[in-house]
């Protein structure tokens, strides 16, 4: 493996949304800003949801308003709705992220709408996007099993992937919601939507709740992805999920990148360090490994 993976870093809005005590608007922007200088090209920076939904970003716009955009990185925001939509490009958004699972028990509880009818919200607002020349990327939630319905069929894991990728979302984020996948079925699944998808445009969002994270990327990546999400520190986890832990740690995750000689552009002891900072400020110890291996002293 000699060529490059892209890290999309989710820490300011997966890895935040789920923390109980609410993170002073200051320290969601010089977080952004410091991963900003890390190397990252892609940094999901706020959500722009219903406060009533999720409390912890509520100041979407003030943050989003707030962070020193850099050229050359995109600073993508999740959006539920043509509400959403509207208060993320009045601050400037350029590129937005919708959602939804490849579980219909999940939909159902996570956003009180059955599969079809989440892809049919996001109609308009895929083609305000279009008309706006505003990139979409889509979250498929869920693909490797959900806290309702247990297994979730491989088939409704391409059909949705693939509805995304016909709506026009340049890319398509495979999520392990609960982070119940290991190796195997991580790369039957990928292998599965990639026959329907090209692989180009298909991301790994894989969630660490029994250690197995690392492992699917790597797995996947043998399959020719290319596209890893991750959160600095670990932070994050599903509210619906009783037991889900954190993202896979974005350091973590690009020192095996490195390891396997594939180029991210990111400077390691930077975000080691910026995981360490986010930790502090959450009252805890970075759950990256390689941020506790890595610390002063």
């Amino acid at each position: 493996m000699t060529d490059a993976v892209r890290i999309v870093e989710v820490s300011p809005r997966d890895g935040l949304q789920n923390e109980s005590v609410i993170v002073p608007s200051a320290v969601k922007i010089e977080l952004i800003d410091r991963l900003s200088r890390t190397g990252l090209r892609t940094i999901e920076a706020t959500s722009f949801v219903s406060p009533k939904w999720v409390p912890q970003l509520a100041d979407a716009a003030e943050v989003f308003a707030g962070i020193a955009r850099r050229p050359g990185i995109a600073y993508p925001v999740l959006v539920p709705n043509e509400t959403g939509y509207e208060r993320a490009r009045a601050v400037g958004v350029e590129e937005i992220a919708v959602f939804t699972a490849a579980s219909e028990a999940f939909n159902r509880r996570n956003i009180n709408a059955g599969i079809d009818e989440s892809l049919q919200r996001f109609a308009p607002v895929m083609a305000r996007a279009r008309a706006d020349g505003v990139r979409v990327r889509g979250y498929v939630s869920t693909v490797l099993g959900c806290p309702y319905q247990g297994e979730v069929p491989l088939a409704d894991v391409v059909r949705v992937a693939r509805a995304l990728h016909d709506m026009g979302c340049y890319e398509v984020s495979l999520g392990d919601t609960i982070g119940v996948g290991t190796p195997a079925r991580a790369a039957a699944m990928l292998r599965a939507v990639a026959a329907e998808v090209p692989v180009q445009a298909l991301a790994l969002h894989f969630h660490d709740t029994y250690g197995q994270a690392l492992a699917n990327v790597l797995a996947c990546l043998e399959l020719g992805a290319r596209v890893v999400d991750a959160a600095v520190a670990g932070t994050g986890g599903c509210p619906y999920a009783r037991g889900a832990s954190g993202n896979l740690a974005t350091e973590d995750a690009v020192y095996m990148l490195h390891g396997l000689g594939l180029d991210t552009g990111v400077d390691l002891a930077a975000l080691s360090e910026t995981g360490r900072w986010l930790a502090a400020r959450l009252g805890r110890e970075t759950g990256s490994r390689v941020g506790r291996a890595t610390a002063p002293g």
